[in-house]
């Protein structure tokens, strides 16, 4: 496949939402008799499956999500995407389903976004390419027990920013009171079950007047845990930059990215570590909410015990940490900025 020979998709790239939007083919993967078949491209986004399915009552499914960009030179590139397949096996495990092997994992990554060429944003649009990889268990069930065959499928969609207002724009989080995961439970783990349980979260915090739910833990509801969608960074008075620790947090590949980048680029001291929140709310200076869909996304404010607290400038402007790091990461996913992790891998189209 020449890239120089495919035409890109008519569409207004720069006013693109974040939703789904059928694109040309998907790749598609099953695991049946303990092995894995080759997978193949196809052009039907519906999936046939039993209603005895394990994903269906049971919730034996789980995903990732991941962006490819087009960079100023034409090249297609991948963010860390070893990662996500490493996250998905640990994923797996954890649900007793068969892990999709790297190899896999990889080619179909690969693949969706290679035969899907036409709708990869251009350069310099704001836009960029989601792609969803998904595995789930299928067949004949009824009874609590992992599920005799798995689908992995991969499909991919052109976005928009996640927030509305696009780009570096400030939300605002309203802390639940809801529970996201008990410490020994799913929330490590990047599975259906736990977002669904999360709806109603992000329901009552939107009547708030915030955009999304800020979790505390579950045990004693007092340390951070993470977003409705999304980990957490906080740059402090002191000159530390800090994540919440906790077995409960989904291990977010930007999120992991943006330390390094914290303590390299901006000779910061990084910490990941239990962070109290009333006790240290005053001490911080910036937060932000992290993800492959949201970037960072700087939060102004937070709804917390029944009112609201505004971080740097009263809430009203995006602070100069974040928007350092904001820019940077996005310049090494796009291929602006020198890659010196070697964190981007290239499709190549022709």
């Amino acid at each position: 496949m020449n890239s120089l020979n495919i035409a890109k998709k008519d569409l207004d790239w720069a006013n693109l939402g974040f939703i789904y939007m059928k694109t040309d083919s998907r790749f598609h993967a099953t695991w049946e008799d303990g092995k894995w078949s080759e997978g193949e491209n196809i052009t039907d986004e519906m999936m046939v499956i039993h209603e005895g399915s394990p994903s269906l009552h049971y919730g034996q499914q789980c995903f990732e999500g991941m962006k490819a960009q087009t960079a100023e030179d034409g090249r297609v590139l991948l963010f860390r995407p070893e990662l996500n397949a490493e996250r998905m096996a640990n994923t797996a495990k954890r649900l007793l389903m068969p892990e999709v092997p790297e190899a896999l994992f990889l080619k179909g990554v690969e693949e969706a976004v290679r035969n899907n060429y036409a709708w990869i944003p251009p350069y310099g649009s704001g836009a960029s390419l989601y792609i969803r990889p998904l595995l789930i268990g299928i067949g004949e069930n009824l009874g609590l027990r992992p599920a005799t065959k798995y689908i992995f499928r991969v499909f991919v969609s052109p976005v928009g920013p996640y927030y509305k207002g696009g780009g570096l724009s400030l939300i605002s989080l309203a802390v639940t009171n809801y529970d996201r995961a008990a410490p020994l439970g799913t929330g490590k783990f990047k599975t259906g079950a736990n977002y669904a349980g999360g709806l109603i979260s992000t329901k009552s915090a939107q009547e708030l007047g915030a955009n999304e739910a800020l979790y505390l833990d579950s045990a004693e509801r007092k340390y951070l845990d993470e977003a409705g969608s999304a980990n957490i960074l906080l740059a402090m008075k002191d000159g530390s930059f800090v994540t919440p620790e906790s077995d409960a947090i989904l291990p977010s590949v930007t999120r992991r990215s943006i330390m390094v980048l914290a303590k390299d680029d901006l000779g910061m001291k990084t910490e990941e570590r239990p962070v109290e929140l009333m006790k240290e709310l005053s001490n911080i200076e910036e937060m932000a909410a992290c993800g492959t869909a949201a970037v960072i996304s700087p939060v102004g404010k937070i709804w917390v015990y029944d009112k609201w607290h505004a971080f740097h400038k009263d809430g009203e402007e995006v602070g100069p940490v974040m928007l350092k790091l904001y820019q940077t990461l996005l310049d090494i996913q796009s291929g602006v900025r020198e890659d010196p992790y070697g964190w981007t891998r290239e499709v190549r189209i022709d």
